[in-house]
């Protein structure tokens, strides 16, 4: 048995050693939580969240009652922080600024209707602002939220805060889908973030759900000279 206390983190680098020495080659299935907590000497809750992100990483297959297999071939995952924005633009020195342009309730469009999978009836929190850096366009938000889904959000002040800090603070989320995309900038979004009107603009959209329930839907595009980085 190997010493005791082991953390999640130190069983994670346990696990990948031995598929790295082939220990435990590829195709391969690994012990159960309970025999692994043993020989570790950690509770199964431990070794449990170590499969967990290992799975995550791409690394494991965990499938129930066929137990945990190395992945043959393993999938590498791009990982990448969202940040708050307020943070993203202070951290490279800028002062930043934010500004409400819209607020308004309605009943969902059909498209977001049909992206969230919400009834004919779900009334929307539809919300749009600007964000700076150093008084320079940073970023336009464009947000939709789910009115039955966040307790109170009607009367939300979003004056001095932005929706997603808000939201952050408030609602958490247990799933979320994000796509990356190329715009051209109509008349509008050129005018909000002093672009050409045709000029490409990096976006991004993001959906959150809470245990299936759609939380939200926004749509960001950023200023000229962003980029995001990955990591895997």
């Amino acid at each position: 048995m190997l010493p005791s206390k082991n953390s999640y983190t130190d069983i994670k680098e346990i696990v990948l050693a031995r598929i790295r020495d082939h220990t435990w080659p590829p195709g391969s299935i690994i012990p159960g939580e309970i025999e692994l907590a043993e020989e570790f000497g950690c509770a199964r809750a431990t070794v449990n969240r170590a499969m967990r992100e290992l799975a995550e990483d791409g690394i494991l297959d965990r499938k129930r009652k066929a137990g945990t297999r190395v992945n043959k071939s393993p999938v590498r995952h791009a990982k990448f922080a969202i940040p708050l924005v307020r943070i993203e633009v202070e951290s490279t020195g800028a002062a930043y600024r934010y500004t409400l342009l819209n607020k308004k309730i309605f009943i969902a469009p059909a498209w977001l209707r049909a992206r969230l999978s919400l009834g004919d009836s779900a009334e929307v929190l539809h919300l749009q602002c600007m964000h700076f850096a150093d008084n320079t366009p940073f970023q336009f938000e464009d947000r939709w939220i789910n009115i039955d889904a966040v307790h109170n959000i009607e009367n939300a002040d979003f004056t001095t805060i932005g929706p997603n800090e808000w939201l952050v603070n408030e609602m958490p989320f247990t799933d979320v889908e994000i796509a990356f995309s190329a715009r051209v900038a109509d008349k509008k979004l050129a005018e909000y973030l002093s672009l050409s009107i045709g000029e490409p603009v990096f976006t991004t959209e993001r959906i959150t759900w809470l245990s299936g329930t759609p939380i939200t839907f926004a749509r960001f595009s950023f200023g000229r000279g962003y980029s995001l980085k990955t990591r895997f």
